[in-house]
């Protein structure tokens, strides 16, 4: 008992510790998981020092209901992908949730085929497969977990700047996905100005193909529209990422006030990473996402989690190398 919850303490130090320093790091998310799983180590020993039997039987729940998560998350993922493809169609980028659920099954069926193989080498590639795969499970559970307490953080008090990051448009039209994000914006706006303060709202983005004008125009027209004054919203026309979104609207913050303090909006499922690049970019502000379709969530998390271990390539490589070295070496 004492083992699992002084653990348990000792990466809820470090969660405390680094979340207070900056909140916008995954590594916040690693020590929280990680303070969580000790912590229920702990209670299932408090359990067994009361009553052995309930112990015994809290475990056997555990485990059974590891592979019966795993059946259900495999099978959601596919039903959303079949969604994704009909309302979304079927570009690469709406294939992540349904090629997810695919590979779950596939995984669990190419292990069962090795396991009955007996070959010491394909017996290596089965816990290659495996090591990666858990290790990039581990981290995807860190990034959920750490989303959901990131999104209930309170931003900055009185921001002197919202920054409302683009997401494409349609000709000029504004998506419902940029709409959900200008209507948070303008919510936090009014919300201020009720209170006395004047931040001013900055739409950012740049023009793509098949948009008739850059999206900082049409987002700025959308609130206009919507009853924000002119004289209230700036553009930032230039970016195409949203490294560019916040490094050239820190150029126009910056300008104005050195000392700063910004929130950035987007959707749900992006502030995370937006905030991570916020970090990057040496914005001074957090990140506050706007409500997005249910059935939209699922695959643009994916998609997100997978940016997230392609910014950070070099230390996932190194940690998946070592993976995969010690899954061969013992054929050596």
């Amino acid at each position: 008992m004492i083992f699992g919850f002084g653990i348990a303490g000792f990466w809820f130090t470090l969660f405390v510790i680094s979340f207070l320093r900056d909140r916008r790091v995954l590594r916040n998310g690693i020590y929280l998981v990680l303070t969580l799983f000790f912590a229920g180590i702990g209670t299932i020993f408090a359990l067994e020092s009361v009553n052995e039997t309930a112990a015994r039987w809290l475990v056997v729940v555990v485990l059974v209901l590891i592979p019966v998560t795993v059946f259900v998350l495999a099978v959601a993922l596919i039903a959303n992908g079949v969604v994704m493809l009909r309302r979304e169609g079927r570009r690469p980028a709406n294939l992540l949730s349904l090629a997810a659920g695919v590979g779950i099954f596939g995984f669990v069926l190419v292990s069962a085929l090795l396991l009955q193989t007996g070959s010491p080498f394909l017996g290596a590639v089965r816990d290659a497969i495996g090591g990666v795969l858990g290790y990039v499970s581990f981290l995807f559970v860190c990034f959920l977990a750490y989303a959901f307490v990131y999104a209930r953080i309170r931003f900055f008090r009185r921001p002197d700047f919202i920054v409302v990051l683009g997401s494409g448009l349609r000709g000029r039209r504004v998506p419902p996905l940029l709409a959900s994000r200008l209507d948070k914006a303008q919510q936090v706006w009014q919300q201020e100005r009720d209170k006395g303060r004047t931040p001013l709202l900055i739409t950012s983005g740049g023009q793509g193909p098949g948009e008739d004008v850059p999206e900082a125009v049409a987002m700025a027209d959308y609130l206009i529209d919507h009853g924000v004054p002119a004289e209230a919203v700036l553009r930032e026309d230039r970016s195409t990422s949203t490294f560019e979104n916040l490094t050239f609207s820190d150029t126009i913050m910056s300008a104005r006030n050195p000392a700063y303090r910004c929130l950035i909006v987007t959707n749900n499922f992006h502030a995370l990473r937006a905030a991570f690049t916020a970090r990057k970019a040496k914005v001074n502000g957090q990140v506050l996402g706007s409500p997005t379709a249910r059935y939209f969530w699922p695959n643009a998390t994916i998609r997100e989690f997978v940016a997230v271990l392609v910014d950070h390539k070099l230390a996932n490589g190194i940690i998946i190398g070592l993976i995969l070295i010690s899954s061969f070496a013992r054929l050596f």
